[in-house]
């Protein structure tokens, strides 16, 4: 599979499913694109038609208000249909605006309180490394996210416990709810705090889907300890009207903000060559 293609097409189907919401989380589903491209497309030992092995690689999706870009994913996977995407968020839809693992095929944790899917994630490595498995378990979190003290506790287990199964990816987009993450709760440097925590670190261009591949390839061949790789990203990634907008992480658009959107998905629907 040709990753950036495949990248393309998740960041196309998650502006289409949030367009036909009206409104949503863009900013931090755009920011994790290609992280998903790479894991879906390269990494995972996963199956729709086989979604409930338990000897499957797991991903925890802990920023979990990035859901639709997670779902484009199962989509293009073939976890369910269009008209299931575009049910994003309806009343009585099975994809709710955060994940949930009991309604959404290929969800592996429900998670969308911030702080509390690391933990999940964790204990997931643990009870694999218990029952003496190979599979990885990969937890996708915010950098806004690390404000909370959980992830902190998480973590240092996790390295006390020698997870080298358990990779953590984190989406440093550099801003969160309110702002600007450096603004708000500086989190000064997340490789060096990592690393101090006990992890393999490093940084990658978060937006090069050959460097995240490579990044992982390199997590898995290092034992003994769990690896957290800091994905260097924008929030809005690949859309140039997202990037630029400061308030871009729950967004209702206006009249501006709707034609742009417009034109973004014209634009990803001409790369990837698909029919509006």
């Amino acid at each position: 599979m040709d990753t950036q293609k495949f990248a393309d097409q998740i960041r196309y189907y998650t502006m289409r499913e949030l367009d036909n919401l009206g409104f949503g989380h863009f900013g931090g589903s755009l920011s994790i694109v290609e992280v998903l491209a790479v894991l879906y497309g390269k990494v995972l030992n996963v199956s729709p038609e086989r979604k409930d092995n338990p000897d499957r690689d797991y991903v925890v999706l802990s920023k979990g208000h990035a859901g639709p870009a997670l779902y484009a994913t199962l989509f293009l996977k073939g976890y369910f249909d269009e008209a299931f995407l575009f049910s994003l968020n309806q009343n009585g839809t099975k994809l709710p605006s955060h994940p949930d693992r009991i309604k959404t095929p290929g969800v592996d944790m429900t998670t969308g309180s911030l702080g509390q899917g690391i933990s999940a994630a964790t204990g997931i490595a643990k009870g694999n490394q218990l029952l003496g498995k190979e599979n990885y378990t990969f937890a996708i979190v915010g950098d806004g996210e690390l404000n909370e003290g959980q992830c902190w506790e998480a973590f240092q287990f996790a390295a006390h416990q020698k997870l080298d199964h358990l990779v953590v990816l984190i989406d440093d987009n550099k801003k969160q709810l309110d702002g600007y993450t450096t603004d708000i709760c500086d989190p000064f440097d997340f490789v060096e705090k990592m690393q101090a925590f006990g992890f393999n670190s490093w940084r990658v261009d978060g937006g090069d889907v050959v460097a995240i591949e490579s990044a992982i390839e390199q997590a898995k061949q290092t034992l003994g300890k769990p690896t957290a790789i800091v994905l260097d990203t924008v929030k809005g990634q690949g859309v140039p009207y997202f990037e630029e907008l400061v308030d871009n992480h729950h967004i209702r658009p206006d009249e501006a903000g709707k034609a742009a959107i417009k034109e973004a998905i014209a634009t990803l629907a001409e790369k990837i060559e698909v029919d509006q």
